[in-house]
Formats: C-alpha cells, structure tokens, sequence
C-alpha cells in the first residue's frame, strides 16, 4: 500500500512533478545505500524481534502523520511536500532496520536447511499475497476517498504487524558473545564473505540489476499510466493486484518445481521471465481493455519468475551463510538491491522527464534484456542447496 500510495499522495495531493516522484522512489529505498552494511553489524550483536518490533512501530507512526498534518492545514503546501519526502527516507530507514533483521530471524526459528526452501516458499507466498491485497486495497481507497487515506489505513497494517511479532513465542538466543572488533572490521567480514564467494556474489550482481530494472519500469509505468493514459487509480491497482497474482502463484510452485529440476535450471528461466516482461508494456497497443490486459501479463510474467527466483535466491543464501554472518551477509545484499532500486527510481523520473514516460519505458525494457552475466553465472550450475556453514 505504501509503495502505491505514496506517489499519488504527492502527485494528487501535492502537486508533484516527475522529477519529483521520482526523487520521491529514490529517498524510500536510498538508506540502504548508507545505512545497511553498518546495520547489519548492529543486527549481528543483538536479539532481532526487538528491532523489527521498534521498525514498525516507526513506520506506523510517520505514515499516519502525513495525512493528518494535510487535513489539519499545519503545514504550506511546499512544507507538506518536503515532509513526505522526509517521512520516506525515514520509512526506509525503519525498513533498512525491519529487512535486515526478518531475513536474519527466519534461521533462528527454523531448523535445518532441509526446511529452507520450505520456508522462504512460506513466506514469498505471505509477501505475494500482501503484493496482491496492498495496491488493490490502495487503489480502491484512493478512488474513494484520497491518497491520504490509504496512508493511514496503512498505518494500521503495521500495528497488526507488531502483534504479529508478538505472538511468536519461540525463544530468541542472544547472539554469542565474543571480543569486541571495531564495525568496520566486521563490516568487511561480511563483504567478503558475500563477494568471496562465486555463488553469493553472482546473486548479488543480478540482484542489483534486476531490481533497478523492476523499480524503473514500475515508477516509469506509474507516470505513463497516470499522465499519458489517464488511467484511474482504481484500474492501476487492479492491474498490479492482478499481476501480483504471479508471484504468488510462482512461490506455491516454486517447491514442487525445485524438487523436480536442478536449482540452477530453475533459477535461470525464472531470472529471464523477470527481465523479459517489462517487454509487453512497450509493446501494448490496440483498445484500452486490451492495453489493460497486456499490462497485466506483463506484471505477471515479471512477477512469476520473482516468486520462483526469490526463493532460490533466499534459501541459497541462508544456507551459504553462519548465523554469526547471517545479519552482515543480508545487509550486503539488501544495499545492492534496494541501492539498485533507488538508483532505478531516480533513473525513472529523469528518464520520463527527458523522453517522455514510454520512451523511457522503452529504453527501461530494452536495456532489462541484457543482464551481463546472466546466462555464464555459477548459480546455473548448482543442483541443489550447498551444507550450511557452522562457523566463519
């Protein structure tokens, strides 16, 4: 919901321009440029429900000021404008803190690397079935009511998830003690171990690149939708709840799909289904249900191969990495793929500005087809889930 009401918020509400929303994308992912690789050190030392318990609540709290300060007339219109803009680099901080910690948790409470797979199969479908919901819910509220009240609707997703986190109530370990390092010698511990690595470090790279990918065309479709093909907010939430679909449908079959075919295989025709679907937007045409449609499948296709890939590349990575690194190694990952979302959302708005938003998104889905390294990466030839590592 966030992800989709934030920048109608600023269009609607605040009168923002392109470049503006999508400085908007870039500030909601840009902490983990910065901020990640010194968390995930944090995270290595400490109990990790606490923290995510405290991101939430966060969260929860600026998300619903924005829109009661706009109600209130607090603040100019220049002023509300700089505060979202502020409120998203602060949600993505909170979410920096929240990211590290669940990926970090999920070890902690599930045994065996034989249930990995099993887990983040779990979990993609959790997180798919929220991609579902989130932007039809948000879609709805916005042609109802305002954008600003989606944002508080959404404020209270966050204190169901805080009582969420609450409920658990399998036991939390606090992480071993053991001398004390500086951050920055631990900060390179887990860049190495990420970048040591051929399999995680391939990960890495194509995360990076997919994910700006995914974050370009997405900001880019959002200002075509809105401003080039007046499309409703109402309609631009069906079309990402019904592709959402996809990968919610990927994560279900991922584990029957793994059990059948080697690891690698799978993770290679579901990474290419990811780039290619940016393609079917740029080649949309004909009546406006029939546009609609194409977008759609397009979402789908992209969304199919994440629910799939997602959860190779999750449990490929949990079962490569000690727990003493689990935090480190999580935060060398969300840095490159966030950073390559905020990279991709900036990219977006200047992009759009420049070419308009479908020759942008032309120039997006053209360079989404080449990702170097894709077809010669390691991860294609592994079979299945490597002994997960007791020590550094």
């Amino acid at each position: 919901m966030t992800t989709l009401a934030l920048p109608p918020t600023a269009i609607t509400a605040f009168g923002a321009t392109d470049e503006q929303v999508g400085l908007l994308r870039f500030l909601q992912p840009v902490p983990f440029l910065g901020l990640a690789l010194l968390i995930g050190v944090w995270t290595d030392r400490l109990r990790r429900r606490p923290l995510m318990l405290a991101a939430n609540l966060v969260r929860m709290s600026l998300l619903g000021l924005v829109p009661v300060l706009y109600w209130l007339d607090a603040l100019t219109l220049g002023l509300l404008l700089g505060l979202l803009l502020g409120v998203a680099c602060a949600v993505g901080v909170a979410s920096v803190v929240f990211d590290v910690s669940w990926m970090s948790y999920v070890p902690v409470l599930v045994r065996g690397r034989e249930h990995y797979v099993e887990a983040s199969a779990k979990l993609s479908m959790s997180s798919s079935a929220a991609d579902v919901a989130g932007p039809g819910v948000a879609g709805a509220l916005i042609s109802a009511v305002s954008a600003p009240v989606a944002l508080v609707v959404n404020a209270f997703s966050y204190a169901v998830s805080v009582v969420s986190l609450l409920l658990i109530r399998s036991p939390e370990p606090r992480p071993e003690t053991t001398v004390r390092r500086d951050a920055l010698a631990e900060l390179r511990e887990g860049l190495g171990w990420v970048f040591g690595r051929p399999v995680l470090r391939a990960l890495a790279l194509v995360g990076f690149c997919c994910n700006f990918s995914m974050i370009t065309v997405w900001t880019m479709f959002l200002l075509y939708g809105t401003r080039d093909l007046r499309l409703d907010p109402a309609t631009l939430g069906v079309v990402f709840a019904t592709a959402s679909v996809g990968g919610l449908v990927g994560a279900m079959l991922s584990g029957r799909i793994i059990r059948r075919f080697p690891l690698g295989r799978v993770y290679l025709v579901a990474q290419t289904a990811l780039l290619l679907g940016p393609v079917l937007i740029v080649a949309a045409g004909g009546p406006r249900p029939v546009m609609v449609g194409m977008f759609v499948l397009s979402f789908f296709t992209t969304y199919l191969g994440l629910g799939v890939a997602g959860v190779i590349i999750v449990s490929l990575r949990q079962a490569s990495t000690p727990q003493a690194l689990m935090g480190r190694m999580t935060a060398v990952f969300r840095t490159l793929l966030f950073g390559g979302g905020a990279l991709g959302g900036l990219a977006a708005g200047l992009l759009a500005g420049w070419l308009g938003a479908h020759g942008a998104l032309t120039v997006a889905a053209a360079s989404a087809c080449v990702v170097a390294g894709l077809p010669v990466s390691p991860v294609i030839r592994v079979r299945e889930l490597p002994a997960v590592p007791e020590t550094v």
